[in-house]
């Protein structure tokens, strides 16, 4: 990645997007220093006009952006940077300085609840007791809650539908667990299949 600072007097504009849910969450500039520090902390670090200094984002409220994974432009005159959000973003208190945080891209999130709740193995954790029974048992409840989205199909009731389909996507992320697979797999075979 070689990026060219010379451009815009030093500083690029650096776009950080979450994740997983694949939200913008804020805009920033970045000097070749700030990029370096970044890369070597795994914290995002812009330089600050106002402040005209390096700014780590979360130094004062504790609301790191943990790097992911960083990305330039064609042009090499921007960067985007995929980080995991540790609280809000936004100095307001949202999720990002371009309103709250959206469904879409959610389910990555709660896959990754699924995988703290199975590691953490918290006290009472339905999700963490179901995994440990094994995939038997999981493959068991993927299918009960399978027939039980048909069945509310058939009926007019849409909340009752809705609330089915979400069980069942909840229990296929606990049986992809069980398969030492993640849904960006699933999703990588759709994207093929679409080609």
């Amino acid at each position: 990645m070689n990026i060219d600072f010379s451009k815009s007097g030093g500083l690029v504009p650096a776009v950080i997007q979450d994740t997983l849910s694949l939200q913008v969450l804020m805009v920033g500039y970045m000097n070749e220093e700030a990029l370096k520090k970044t890369r070597e902390e795994g914290k995002v670090t812009f330089f600050s006009r106002s402040k005209n200094r390096l700014w780590t984002k979360g130094e004062t409220s504790g609301n790191w952006l943990i790097v992911d994974e960083i990305l330039t432009d064609c042009d090499n005159d921007t960067i985007l940077i995929k980080a995991y959000p540790q609280g809000p973003t936004c100095h307001t208190g949202s999720a990002s300085c371009f309103g709250e945080k959206r469904p879409k891209g959610f389910l990555y999130e709660l896959e990754n609840v699924i995988e703290q709740r199975i590691t953490e193995n918290p006290e009472g954790s339905y999700t963490s007791k179901l995994f440990s029974r094994g995939v038997n048992k999981v493959a068991q409840k993927v299918g009960e809650e399978a027939v039980e989205l048909v069945i509310e199909a058939k009926d007019n009731n849409i909340d009752l539908f809705k609330n089915e389909a979400a069980d069942l996507l909840y229990h296929f992320l606990i049986l992809l667990k069980t398969k030492k697979l993640k849904l960006e797999d699933i999703e990588a075979i759709l994207v093929e299949r679409h080609k």
